[in-house]
């Protein structure tokens, strides 16, 4: 009847983290087994003393390459990778999700960023690897891995995980992520500000805590949804059971 207000409509369900959660989990452990085969040679002192001459090589040709216009980019990548820049962006994203009431979405985010800071300082005081002489912008506190790689690739991937549905655009803007976290990196190693290896660990680091999130999430909202089983009636007592179809007695 006009005037008067017609039954609530239910909220449609967020929809799923992950399209193809099969897919997902073998790239994350694909990118999980890259990270701990890095994390585990870096560890490794011999095995660090052949990464060490890799790495030289490549400051080596990174101080001759160097050019004002590319270390001016540079230094723009190491302005977006600060606490200052970083820390703002992620809040909008968290806040824009929670406007959204997409919560798993939110809560695959927030957990993929707490993760990596956590494991940035862990894991820093564990290897305390002495960063590159020479750094052209100011550093502080050990090398390996870099926390500017780790958050930017942790940052991108999960806000791309987190705002773009799953299919073909996620893939393009997965790929422009992991290109920005690269880029990341590679200014890293330009800048002196890390070792090479100290870039890519830290790449690798944060797409893992972006996708290990990810999917636990995704497998939490999945079993959410399915609700429980429901219950089978009962029979009322004196009632005898149904007699299968075919059977004789």
């Amino acid at each position: 009847m006009p005037g008067m207000t017609g039954p609530a409509t239910a909220r449609p369900a967020e929809d799923a983290l992950l399209g193809r959660p099969r897919q997902a989990a073998f790239i994350t452990a694909g990118v999980l087994a890259l990270t701990a085969v890095v994390f585990a040679l870096v560890a490794d002192h011999g095995m660090l003393a052949r990464i060490q001459r890799l790495d030289d090589a490549w400051l080596r040709l990174m101080v001759s390459g160097r050019t004002p216009p590319l270390t001016a980019i540079a230094k723009v990548f190491n302005v977006l990778g600060l606490v200052y820049v970083t820390l703002p962006a992620r809040i909008a994203l968290a806040g824009f999700l929670a406007l959204r009431r997409r919560w798993w979405h939110l809560a695959a985010f927030t957990a993929a960023v707490v993760l990596s800071e956590v494991l940035i300082g862990s894991l820093k005081g564990i290897y305390d690897r002495t960063r590159p002489p020479g750094a052209l912008v100011a550093t502080s506190g050990a090398s390996f891995p870099s926390g500017h790689a780790i958050a930017a690739s942790v940052t991108a991937v999960a806000a791309v995980i987190a705002l773009v549905p799953p299919g073909r655009r996620r893939a393009l803007w997965g790929a422009a992520a992991v290109a920005f976290s690269i880029v990341m990196g590679l200014s890293r190693a330009y800048l002196a500000a890390h070792w090479l290896s100290d870039a890519t660990a830290g790449i690798l680091l944060g797409a893992s805590c972006a996708l290990v999130t990810a999917l636990i999430a995704d497998q939490l909202q999945r079993w959410r949804n399915r609700g429980p089983r429901p219950a089978r009636p009962r029979r009322p007592a004196g009632v005898p059971p149904p007699r299968r179809a075919g059977s004789s007695r």
